[in-house]
């Protein structure tokens, strides 16, 4: 199986880990969180980060990073040998639970699968508040119970 290390800004990385263990508990060996502190130094970073790739004990990495440039990206992309590791920049929650669920497949279609699940999971949702919203319910007849 594939290790996932999510490297990000403190909290992010640990709260995202969290996120899909709750959803994928059976996973946790599997999928390891490095929260770079502000005012860690790159080297101090990169040492952490070598030691989080260690225990994840897998021969193939899925790097995951928050925002491209930054830090953690940078310590990441450090990683990143590009034969037995991949980095995707700008992880979000659909990015790991797609990639959690994929880490069966080989590196590259994992890699191709968890920028699809950020990307396909980043959607314009409608406004519902009910002051925006046309039909029975603006009624004048019409009572919410909400508590």
């Amino acid at each position: 199986m594939i290790g996932i290390l999510i490297v990000a800004h403190a909290p992010l990385a640990s709260a995202l880990r969290d996120c899909a263990l709750h959803v994928f508990p059976e996973c946790a060996s599997g999928v390891q969180a490095l929260d770079i502190a502000p005012n860690a130094s790159p080297e101090e970073s990169l040492v952490l980060a070598k030691a989080a790739m260690a225990q994840l004990n897998t021969t193939e990495v899925l790097l995951l990073s928050d925002v491209f440039g930054a830090t953690p990206s940078n310590v990441a992309q450090k990683l990143n040998d590009g034969i037995d590791t991949r980095l995707l920049a700008g992880v979000n929650l659909p990015m790991l639970l797609r990639s959690v669920c994929y880490r069966h497949e080989t590196l590259d279609a994992l890699a191709a699968r968890a920028q699809a699940g950020g990307s396909q999971g980043i959607m314009p949702v409608g406004c519902t508040a009910p002051q925006n919203q046309t039909g029975p319910r603006n009624a004048s007849s019409y009572h919410d119970h909400q508590q």
